[in-house]
């Protein structure tokens, strides 16, 4: 059994912030060392803002967790500097089958094209995804980026001021005050902080139950996600197979919702339900065992004056369908550019209410697919049940019944249309999935191993495909990433279409603020007024 949950990463350590009169002040303050806080401190860093994250723990978390970690999360993660050994660790999948009693009725393939760096998932258990994350925290910390993380710290107390956060923090050397100017909730979901500050979420709460089994096997099951409804081995109910590294699978099985809990978890009641899917003839070892409820949840406000939610402490949504952790890095991916514009003075406070509103919008997109989702693999109605069972039995031969099938439309990146941020489509002729809003897709640059994204740096990027635009520019004192690419191939068909040139104005999250069909001054300068809330 894997035991990288059992060793601490991050030990407690007195530090000379607990001896400060009057307290010591941090620019930001990270309460959560789960994915979503590290990745928000190291994208802090990386831009050289400092980040102090506070976690009660002091080592990753224990069970895989969140284990489906989407495209778009592993391209965040290159930007961040640990793209590579995440993939390079993790299972590399694309295509997934759907089961009905015994028969396969139909698979998917959630990366259709070629051209891109990454995959379009990788199963990794969180423990692994955590430890590569604080690897490379402490990379950084060790070439003098102004970032540390403070395990044993417990967050007590939360004042939120005009101007800064006071915190009481709790140690084993007793508590201590400690002011930020910022500070980022990304404490889970039953986030202490939201709690300390009496805040809830709205949302449905759904009256089933799932056990989740992280078991150790030698099985030749191929590497795919497999989904079953109403399955011999689990009648009436779901089920869900995937793997991960290290020979550990992950098993979701439904239960229903009159159950108890405790009686459920224990192993000689968990092995009986995994023999009779695995069959007798299989070995395993159980490493985890969780029982969960679906909860499509969130909070009102993202924003809270200097205090911000991200990741789970700010919404809720159901496993199936790999939205929780993955949109939580999406939240970071949102947040940290803006609040850096903030900090540095080159946007004003009010760009941070954006943050409440497209992140607001990508929670509702994933509560709307997850509780679809759910209300798919849970009918809670014989008319429900009827209709669901039909189209299983549809999508065995009929492809237009396929796309009705819902075993957890997973994870894909939000598009933030109607944001204030956007400037109006001028390349109307080029495709959809590059109109403003959207997140940019990668494309291959030639035969060298580079791609887009590569060229995609922190700041915003001006984007030329066959047109010309200055070498340098310089707009209220951000200078613009220039790239100007002949566009061929991919790169052509996903950003021009029947366009023969274009223009994009791409923000530092590498979602596209403007595009043109060539360059023009003063549309540049309205367009990246209006994507740092100045207009």
């Amino acid at each position: 059994m894997n035991k990288i949950f059992e060793i601490p990463l991050y030990p407690y350590a007195r530090h000379p912030d607990q001896d400060a009169t009057p307290p010591a002040r941090r620019k930001v303050v990270i309460v959560g060392a789960g994915p979503v806080g590290l990745a928000a401190a190291i994208d802090l860093a990386q831009q050289g803002i400092e980040a102090v994250i506070l976690d009660e723990n002091d080592r990753v978390s224990f069970g895989s967790r969140a284990i489906c970690f989407a495209k778009r999360t592993l391209e965040i993660a290159d930007r961040l500097g640990c793209g590579a050994p995440l993939v390079d660790k993790g299972v590399q999948w694309n295509v997934g089958k759907v089961f009905m009693d015994e028969r396969q009725v139909y698979d998917f393939n959630l990366l259709p094209e070629d051209g891109h760096r990454r995959p379009a998932f990788i199963n990794l258990q969180q423990y692994y995804f955590e430890d590569t994350l604080v690897s490379r925290l402490r990379a950084l910390e060790a070439k003098g980026a102004p970032i540390s993380i403070r395990g044993g710290s417990k967050v007590t107390s939360v004042e939120n001021n005009t101007d800064h956060v006071r915190l009481v923090v709790q140690t084993p050397d007793g508590p201590y005050t400690l002011d930020a100017d910022w500070l980022i909730a990304c404490d889970g979901a039953n986030s202490p902080t939201r709690q300390i500050m009496g805040l809830d979420f709205v949302g449905r709460v759904f009256e089933d139950n799932f056990l989740i089994a992280d078991v150790i096997m030698d099985a030749e099951f191929p590497t795919e996600r497999w989904f079953w409804f109403d399955p011999p081995f689990n009648k009436g109910q779901s089920a869900l197979l995937h793997k991960q590294p290290d020979g550990v699978w992950r098993i979701d099985l439904q239960l229903g919702w009159d159950i108890d809990k405790v009686e459920e978890k224990k192993p000689e009641n968990v092995i009986p339900r995994l023999k009779a899917m695995l069959g007798e003839a299989i070995e395993f070892q159980l490493e985890w065992v969780s029982i969960y409820t679906f909860q499509c949840r969130r909070m009102e406000r993202f924003r809270h004056g200097r205090v911000l939610f991200a990741g789970d402490s700010a919404h809720q949504v159901s496993p199936f369908g790999a939205r929780g952790a993955n949109s939580g890095l999406q939240d970071t991916d949102n947040l940290i550019w803006k609040l850096r514009l903030v900090i540095d003075g080159h946007a004003p406070d009010s760009l941070l209410d954006n943050y409440d509103h497209e992140r607001v919008f990508g929670a509702d997109e994933n509560i709307l697919n997850s509780s679809r989702s759910t209300d798919f693999i849970t009918p809670k109605s014989a008319q429900s049940r009827i209709f669901r069972d039909a189209v299983l039995d549809l999508s065995e031969h009929h492809a237009f019944a396929r796309p009705l099938v819902n075993s957890g439309r997973l994870s894909m990146p939000c598009t933030y249309d109607g944001s204030l941020l956007n400037s109006p489509d001028a390349l109307p002729q080029a495709p959809a999935r590059t109109r403003p809003g959207s997140p940019c897709p990668d494309a291959p640059l030639g035969t060298d191993g580079t791609y887009l994204l590569d060229r995609l740096t922190s700041g915003f990027t001006l984007l030329a495909l066959n047109t010309p635009v200055p070498d340098s520019l310089t707009i209220d004192g951000l200078a613009l990433n220039i790239q100007t690419l002949r566009a061929e191939g991919a790169l052509a068909a996903r950003y021009l279409g029947e366009a023969p040139q274009g223009l994009y104005l791409i923000r530092p999250d590498q979602h596209i603020a403007a595009r043109w069909p060539a360059y023009d001054e003063t549309a540049v300068k309205r367009a990246l007024a209006r994507a740092t809330g100045k207009e």
